[in-house]
């Protein structure tokens, strides 16, 4: 399925994502391990990215990682995320960004439960939550600007 595309400039971003959002989504930040809200949410629903609303993962493929961040097994749609090499920090790691607007969401490690042995690792700043009844509530970073 064809996306649209976000691209925005670093002045366009720096208003409508918070200080915090900004370092993790554009400047490939982390927040600190067990500070984020979604790290501890256990309702169903569809968690989105929170700079332009793409549908990412289901909280079906939540699990408890204990690393401190939101994790998951599996992403709603391989055409959600792109991976890419990171070497940053003397360290070989796998990073994931939203194929929509190219925001860093985190890294997926091999690791994970059976399903499929991958855990995506993902900053809770980096996500917004659509409750399971929530649908076509889109995230206003996502729309067209007037």
């Amino acid at each position: 399925m064809a996306q649209n595309k976000i691209e925005k400039s670093d002045e366009e971003w720096k208003k409508v994502l918070t200080p915090e959002q900004y370092n993790v989504l554009r400047q490939k930040g982390t927040e600190r391990p067990f500070s984020g809200n979604l790290y501890y949410n256990k309702e169903k629903g569809i968690y989105t990215c929170a700079a332009c609303g793409q549908e990412l993962f289901s909280s079906d493929t939540k699990f408890e990682s204990g690393t401190g961040w939101p994790s998951f097994y599996d992403v709603i749609s391989s055409d959600k995320v792109r991976l890419q090499e990171d070497k940053s920090y003397f360290m070989h790691r796998t990073e994931i960004v939203c194929s929509r607007c190219g925001s860093h969401l985190g890294h997926v490690f091999e690791d994970g439960p059976a399903q499929t042995g991958k855990r995506y690792c993902i900053n809770s700043v980096s996500l917004d939550f659509k409750k399971e009844g929530e649908q076509g509530k889109e995230s206003e970073v996502g729309k067209t600007e007037k």
